[in-house]
């Protein structure tokens, strides 16, 4: 293994979120051994991003109430695209090179998957979504 290789593992050793076994799927594998781990250790960076999308869309978000965020987190990830395509990126710079080959092996389901994780990462954190202090102060 490369340095970036063991790099990427050693930090994100501390964060196995479930156990594997022998019985998984290929894509469940997958999504236990590589996909979770990544998608915790860039938590608080999708977070923040999300938080970017709803300012660059005019924080509706804020207004809305706790279903309706739900609902829009949703809609966010599902239907832009370039927003989508910015999470992903954000998830895959932290694969190895290895698990990176794996990925592009089946990369439509493991995407599938990847977005799914994400949506109900941010919706366990929507009490970090709430309106900045920043702007409740200024208006």
């Amino acid at each position: 293994m490369n340095n970036r290789t063991n790099d990427l593992l050693k930090i994100r050793l501390g964060v196995k979120t479930t156990t594997l076994n022998n019985n998984m799927s290929a894509g469940e594998y997958f999504q236990n051994a590589t996909l979770r781990p990544s998608i915790q250790f860039q938590k608080e960076l999708l977070i923040e991003s999300f938080k970017n999308y709803v300012k660059k869309h005019k924080n509706v978000f804020y207004s809305l109430s706790t279903d309706k965020k739900l609902h829009y987190i949703e809609n966010a990830i599902q239907r832009d695209i370039k927003f989508r395509n910015s999470l992903k990126g954000m998830i895959i710079g932290v694969f190895s090179l290895e698990e990176y080959k794996q990925y592009i092996q089946d990369s439509s389901a493991l995407n599938k998957r990847m977005m799914n994780l994400v949506i109900e990462r941010l919706k366990d954190n929507i009490l970090l979504l709430e309106y900045p202090e920043d702007l409740s102060k200024a208006g």
